[in-house]
């Protein structure tokens, strides 16, 4: 009898609770997983139910957003002398917004697909710093391909400059030589902090999987670079991976121009919530005037209520005319994007769509997987990058006139769990290079058709049915 009663109060507290806020296909996931399993359901939800960070964090993002807008409040949303093309002006003035960031100029010093060559020349920008290296990432480790990586930093701490160091907890600490990693940058004076940390014993405790995932280092505040590329080895030093030839393949962009003071203030957001040390000094006044590049930072993440790359996402999707290239590792869409991507391909938009063959995630392949169906019926060309490479660029370009960049997958995760950071650019010579980059993965991949999807079996399209749930659950 008490059980029973128990079981219905929970029931019932979560058919009036879960929905508040909350998309339609979360909340149904919720309250499916809670009917069937009350008790492990009520847990879980109390565990990692909330996507949004509280308390000090959020404090901590609000004064950000408040120094953010004063120094930009006489800054128009575009810089001067750019011209924008039709319908962007909107977009623009959208992610201003819900990110306080107004478009600045920058120029682009080049795409960087090649693993070796990416590390390289961020690298050899470290060698030439004189005053300060700001690093943020998701995953850092310490090995072979990196070893020079650290030592720049290092031999940077030596001539004087400051080295800051930001990295993901519980990204990272599962790569080998975790600790060995932390007790050599203590040992060669980086000053280095580890995002979002789970300490229970200490004290540190939130939703275990709101992670930090961005992907970026500035150099002086004059040169930048940013994307889907974390330093470590780009087979992850996981023996799987090496005994089956799995490595990443990532793009990265190298930035300078007034651009590079919104990248300031991303890091010296995160590192004031990791550390309570404020870097106002470190971040450049955002500056007027004529521009090489129109270009406009877009951070999101649990901190922000708006999903602000969500909107950027669906909001260009639907201005597309033309054509519309997407790469995404992750592509899991929230229901609004779905609709963009298979509206545009109805309306006669030509959608390309380039993933992996063989994700590195067991569910989000799957999850992936589940969509396919849709997308193709829709008119959506498929293109799957062939393993054992995972194809973890991340990008997407509009007709000819628009191209994002970043750290930022096209799923629920990065929508609302992680903090992420993305690129907006607008300039013929931008785009162009997205488009480049994606010419070569056409050559690479295989086009999934839809009889070959129609022929998988009955139990792997169970698989992708429950994983699409779970994928849900946030």
């Amino acid at each position: 009898m008490v059980v029973g009663f128990i079981d219905l109060a929970i029931k019932i507290a979560a058919v009036v609770t879960i929905p508040h806020n909350r998309r339609p296909s979360s909340s149904l996931a919720w309250l499916l997983l809670i009917i069937l399993t009350p008790l492990l359901g009520l847990v879980l939800f109390f565990l990692i139910g909330s996507p949004f960070v509280r308390g000090r964090r959020h404090a901590v993002q609000q004064r950000a957003d408040d120094m953010i807008t004063s120094r930009a409040a006489s800054l128009p949303d575009v810089p001067e002398g750019a011209e924008l093309p039709e319908g962007l002006d909107s977009v623009v003035r959208l992610n201003r917004q819900l990110t306080s960031m107004p478009m600045l100029g920058g120029t682009t010093h080049g795409l960087f697909g090649d693993y070796t060559a990416s590390l390289a020349a961020m690298t050899a920008a470290i060698h030439t710093a004189q005053t300060r290296v700001h690093l943020e990432m998701y995953i850092l480790a310490r090995d072979e391909t990196t070893e020079d990586f650290f030592q720049a930093m290092a031999d940077a701490v030596r001539r004087g400059v400051v080295v800051r160091v930001l990295y993901d907890h519980i990204g990272s600490r599962k790569y080998p030589g975790f600790r060995q990693m932390n007790e050599s940058m203590t040992r060669d004076g980086i000053q280095w902090h580890q995002m979002m940390p789970i300490k229970p014993l200490h004290g540190r405790w939130r939703r275990p999987d709101l992670r930090n995932h961005r992907k970026l280092l500035i150099v002086d505040g004059r040169v930048a670079f940013m994307g889907s590329q974390n330093v470590i080895d780009s087979s992850y030093l996981m023996p799987a991976n090496l005994r089956s030839g799995r490595h990443w393949l990532d793009l990265n962009i190298e930035l300078s121009g007034p651009v590079i003071s919104s990248l300031e203030a991303v890091f010296t957001l995160d590192w004031l919530a990791e550390t309570g040390e404020s870097l106002a000094d470190c971040v450049p006044e955002p500056t007027p005037g004529p521009a090489d590049q129109p270009m406009q930072l877009v951070p999101s993440g649990p901190g922000y209520r708006t999903m602000p790359n969500l909107r950027l996402f669906t909001a260009l999707i639907h201005r597309a005319q033309h054509r519309l290239l997407i790469t995404s590792p992750y592509f899991v869409p929230e229901e609004s994007l779905l609709e963009a991507v298979t509206t545009a391909a109805y309306r006669g938009v030509e959608v390309e769509l380039f993933v992996s063959e063989n994700a590195d995630q067991f569910i989000v392949q799957h999850a992936q997987a589940s969509y396919y169906q849709g997308l193709l019926e829709a008119g959506v060309r498929i293109y799957r990058y062939p393993t054992p490479t995972v194809l973890h660029a991340k990008f997407f370009t509009v007709d000819d006139v628009a191209g994002v960049i970043g750290s930022s997958n096209m799923d629920y995760r990065s929508f609302g769990l992680d903090y992420e950071v993305s690129l907006l650019g607008t300039a013929p010579e931008f785009v162009a290079g997205l488009q480049r980059v994606a010419d070569g993965y056409r050559g690479v991949c295989r086009e999934l058709t839809v009889q070959e999807w129609a022929g998988r079996s009955p139990w792997w399209r169970y698989v992708e049915n429950v994983t699409r749930l779970m994928a849900a659950l946030q």
